[in-house]
């Protein structure tokens, strides 16, 4: 067991964290993520919807956007969700891991144009025309870490309603949840359209090339 005076430090340690944690919450304001950086740790509580290829398809090229919730000053979730149903019927988030942000990187800027979503989430990060988008259109993209599909689930306090699972089957419906504190969320853009995951990369040239 620790001494006293090191556990009251350990304590005040927590404390402070405690204090600095940034927690966005639905609606996202612009205000909420207008200050922060690439490589900063947000969480999130209030509301997002998870949103893979189907769904980005659907919005950028149908032109069709969601009915069951408002994506304006929203956030979505590139991931593909196990849905389980409990004894009484009731729906619930068994998992929910991250899909690569990768695979929405050629209909994400129109993406974030029409629908006015704040907050995008997924696996690793996202390329210029996103950057882009986000300083155009105010929004940032966050990367959640791979492999954590039950953490995340446990951030779900609700599952409200599902979107196109008719259409699309459950990994490609739109989730909508209720969350609390859900992440942490590395930033990997920002709305200046800073590219956390562009930028080592050339980090790593520059190195690379030095050592050749």
């Amino acid at each position: 067991m620790l001494p006293k005076t090191q556990q009251s430090a350990r304590q005040s340690r927590v404390r402070r964290c405690k204090a600095m944690k940034k927690i966005l919450t639905t609606p996202i304001s612009y205000e909420q993520i207008k200050d922060l950086h690439i490589g900063d740790t947000v969480y999130l509580t209030g509301y997002i919807s998870t949103c893979r290829d189907s769904g980005h398809r659907r919005v950028v090229k149908e032109g069709i956007l969601p009915t069951k919730i408002s994506l304006k000053e929203g956030a979505i979730f590139h991931a593909g969700p196990i849905v389980g149903k409990d004894e009484n019927g009731k729906q619930y988030m068994v998992s929910v891991g991250p899909t690569t942000s990768r695979r929405m990187e050629s209909a994400e800027a129109e993406f974030i144009e029409k629908t006015g979503v704040r907050l995008v989430v997924g696996k690793g990060g996202m390329m210029e025309k996103t950057a882009e988008a986000c300083k155009k259109f105010g929004a940032i993209h966050c990367a959640f870490p791979g492999g954590c599909a039950v953490v995340a689930a446990q951030s779900v306090e609700e599952l409200v309603d599902v979107e196109w699972v008719e259409d699309f089957g459950m990994p490609e419906a739109l989730w909508i949840m209720k969350v609390k504190e859900f992440g942490p969320l590395i930033v990997s853009i920002d709305t200046e359209g800073n590219n956390l995951f562009e930028n080592n990369k050339k980090i790593f040239q520059e190195r690379f090339d030095k050592l050749v």
